[in-house]
């Protein structure tokens, strides 16, 4: 790791970010039909891009548009997830936002690049270690998170001896792999990958521990949005009933370090983190009339 990884300064795609001050917030949007949380709400193209500019519009840094979910399931061709992908971030590209893509395979993250995106989000750490060459030539970031399956397949009953210390190691690794391909250090974002490959009490020790992850020194991404570990903590809350656990979750790991979060409720999580700036005294409130 260079000193490069642990400035607090980021310049990514069109916009700065000071996360020593800053928390950024990423929208999800998905062009699949059997997406996690929306279930295919948004799988046209007019619709995700129009689901992206009303992000944007609520307050999001950045939109994180996906074409191929990371659950099991049938591979998705890699032609048809560019077809899904590349026409929405065309579509966003000039809306001045951070543009990312969730996507494992190298062909599906040049073609985005080429298109418009600034980041690739790899939900599988890189498994396929050209994902490295492709963001080193293009010069754009990279989120490398934790996960232990191979694309779409499934893990049963995963175990950890330290679920913590496996994690970190693992990010280190895979950090350590991105850099040797020529990725630079401050182009390299981590994620823990909450429920990926992982129980619900795996989730929460990462959530409580999750300053060892930020000690990195990377900037540090949670998609913790609506996740099973928040809806099972709670007493088996559907989808669309988790978004205060998630904002909760959310909020305690912005105050371990975290500086990016990966939301489904945008408005929501806007305020919140906007929040949390005004109370660490990293931005001014917006107006004081109060008792004035």
């Amino acid at each position: 790791m260079t000193a490069a990884a642990t400035s607090a300064v980021r310049r990514i795609g069109p916009r700065t970010f000071d996360f020593s001050r800053q928390v950024a917030v990423m929208a999800i949007v998905n062009r699949t039909p059997d997406s996690f949380y929306d279930r295919g709400r948004t799988d046209a193209t007019d619709l995700a891009v129009d689901a992206g500019l009303q992000a944007i519009a609520a307050g999001a840094d950045w939109i994180d548009v996906g074409g191929a979910k990371f659950a099991p399931g049938p591979a998705v061709p890699v032609a048809e997830e560019i077809d899904r992908v590349v026409p929405v971030v065309a579509g966003l590209a000039e809306a001045g936002a951070v543009i990312s893509v969730d996507t494992f395979h190298p062909e599906v993250a040049r073609a985005a690049i080429a298109a418009g995106a600034h980041v690739i989000n790899d939900t599988t750490g890189l498994h396929d270690p050209a994902m490295a060459d492709v963001v080193a030539e293009t010069g754009a970031s990279v989120v490398v998170t934790h996960s232990l399956a191979a694309p779409r397949t499934p893990f049963p009953s995963p175990r950890y001896v330290d679920v913590v210390d496996e994690v970190v190691a693992f990010l280190r690794e895979r950090v350590a792999l991105a850099e040797a391909r020529g990725v630079a250090s401050d182009r390299i974002i981590v994620d823990p990958g909450h429920d990926l490959n992982k129980h619900t009490l795996d989730s929460l020790e990462l959530t409580r521990r999750l300053r060892e992850v930020t000690a990195l020194g990377y900037p540090t991404l949670v998609a913790l949005s609506n996740k099973d570990f928040v809806g099972e903590s709670l007493g088996r809350r559907d989808r669309g009933e988790r978004v205060e656990g998630s904002l909760a979750a959310a909020v305690y790991c912005v105050l371990q370090g975290a500086r990016i979060v990966r939301v489904h409720n945008v408005r929501e999580t806007v305020d919140a983190m906007r929040m949390v700036e005004a109370i660490e005294g990293w931005r001014e409130p917006v107006f004081l009339e109060h008792n004035q």
